[in-house]
């Protein structure tokens, strides 16, 4: 599933949308598109109107918290309207200067600009999904069940998060509430790198513990990123490039492998339904 480095990376590749007007919008797959204007028993069915698809308006700014996207459109006919992309599992934003291939499959969403370009929603698996928020505020609102955002996130905000759960660590950093943006993979590498075991209690952990697992999150977080995330399977950006950061991985997926630090076998368990995979020797459970 993308985690914050790779929702960043697709961001930026929208970046040369911004000021672009759209012309046109083709939902194929209705129940992908959730349209919060209407009541909640319907907003995966039903007419859109394609004003609300940004149809007639001009892109302004693109926005991300954690792993969450979003555009947002200039103020049209006295409202400004967002467009959250959830890409889920396998979901991918794909932005061309040619038109998408009819070959290409699960495109649930296209736009297409005033510029001739295409913007693509493709989700295989359909975990993802396209959220059509009527205003500013809206999406706002969404975002405020969120925790900080990873990448700029500070030593009291961590602190404040892990004293208010006993959870493992690992379970504390997978959610989105207490930090966004971490997941499985991250969450992994900021341990290791902190030398944390990732069972001992969120609770347990000391300033110093903390300040050095806040400086671990951003460092991963940002490497990923200029990495253009990690592809373990779907993930791709807007250009359809693989990203490289899984070369980057010290621990995540190599259970069994020797560390790269210590050279002791990786060890692995479930934790909250998610493999989590670290080094004995660099992370012992003290």
């Amino acid at each position: 599933m993308p985690e914050l480095p790779e929702v960043e990376t697709v961001r930026r590749g929208l970046e040369p949308i911004i000021g672009q007007q759209i012309i046109s919008c083709k939902v194929n797959r209705r129940d992908v598109v959730r349209d919060l204007s209407k009541n909640e028993s319907s907003i995966r069915k039903g007419r859109i109107d394609s004003s609300k698809l940004f149809v007639g308006s001009t892109i302004q700014t693109t926005r991300r918290h954690g792993k969450q996207l979003a555009l947002v459109n200039k103020v049209h006919h006295g409202v400004q309207q967002v467009i959250g992309l959830h890409l889920g599992m396998s979901g991918q934003v794909l932005v061309s200067d040619q038109p998408i291939s009819k070959s290409l499959t699960h495109v649930h969403v296209l736009w297409t600009t005033n510029k001739g370009i295409s913007i693509a929603f493709r989700d295989p698996r359909r975990f993802g999904k396209v959220v059509l928020h009527p205003s500013l505020e809206s999406l706002e609102s969404d975002w405020a069940k969120l925790g900080p955002d990873a990448e700029q996130i500070h030593v009291a905000d961590l602190r404040a998060g892990c004293s208010s759960t006993s959870r493992a660590i690992k379970a504390a950093l997978l959610d989105q509430s207490l930090i966004a943006g971490v997941g499985n993979i991250y969450a992994d590498e900021a341990l290791f790198v902190s030398g944390l075991n990732p069972m001992i209690p969120a609770n347990a952990l000391n300033q110093q513990q903390t300040a050095l697992l806040a400086r671990s999150i951003r460092s991963i977080m940002r490497n990923a990123i200029k990495a253009r995330g990690s592809t373990l399977r779907d993930y791709r950006d807007t250009k359809n490039q693989t990203g490289s950061a899984q070369l980057l991985h010290k621990v995540y997926g190599r259970n069994g492998e020797p560390c790269t630090q210590c050279g002791s076998e990786l060890q692995s368990a479930q934790i909250v339904q998610r493999t989590t995979c670290w080094c004995p020797e660099c992370q012992p459970h003290c």
